[in-house]
């Protein structure tokens, strides 16, 4: 039980590898797949840029579970995949709402800095940690000076991108 506990609090660490890669890399570092639609996030940030990789993703990890069974691998992928779930509820709540603590306060004020300010750097939505490992967190100073006008960005009206897959299986109806 503590060896499967530990492996899904590894899946969920290493999740936030995976989103530094997937923002920083994948988005803004070099044009890849990913790079479009995450411009388009970036224009319009009621557009979520994962929201194509839901269904795909629940698909692989269902058809892992049923292969594989809760088996330790397995563990650790759903660690990954609840990663994932609060990368996409985190990241919502930074552009649709007010944040709820002094955590999310700062987190959503370097997550708009990036937007707003350094698309460049500040590529962590989740955590500093890898900005930080990798050289794209601004030193301490600039970081205030970047984030300080970032508490007066009013959340999000509206709604996301995120709608149309639950129209998904309704399409055509009207």
């Amino acid at each position: 039980m503590l060896l499967d506990a530990s492996l899904f609090a590894l899946g969920m660490f290493a999740w936030t590898f995976l989103e530094y890669v997937i923002h920083g890399v994948l988005s803004h570092r070099y044009r890849t797949f990913a790079t479009p639609l995450h411009d388009v996030h970036h224009r319009d940030p009621h557009a979520v840029f994962t929201v194509g990789a839901w269904i795909p993703t629940f698909i692989v990890w269902s058809a892992g579970c049923l292969l594989f069974g809760w088996s330790r691998p397995m563990v650790f992928v759903s660690g990954v995949l609840a990663g994932f779930i609060a990368y996409e509820a985190i990241h919502y709540r930074f552009h649709f709402s007010r944040p709820a603590s002094d955590l999310e306060r700062r987190l959503r004020a370097r997550h708009l800095a990036h937007h707003f300010r350094a698309p460049d750097q500040i590529h962590g939505v989740t955590s500093p940690l890898w900005d930080r490992v990798f050289g794209t967190e601004p030193d301490a100073d600039r970081m205030r000076e970047l984030a300080a006008p970032m508490a007066a960005v009013v959340p999000l009206s509206g709604h996301s991108n995120a709608r149309y897959l639950l129209r998904f299986g309704t399409r055509g109806q009207r």
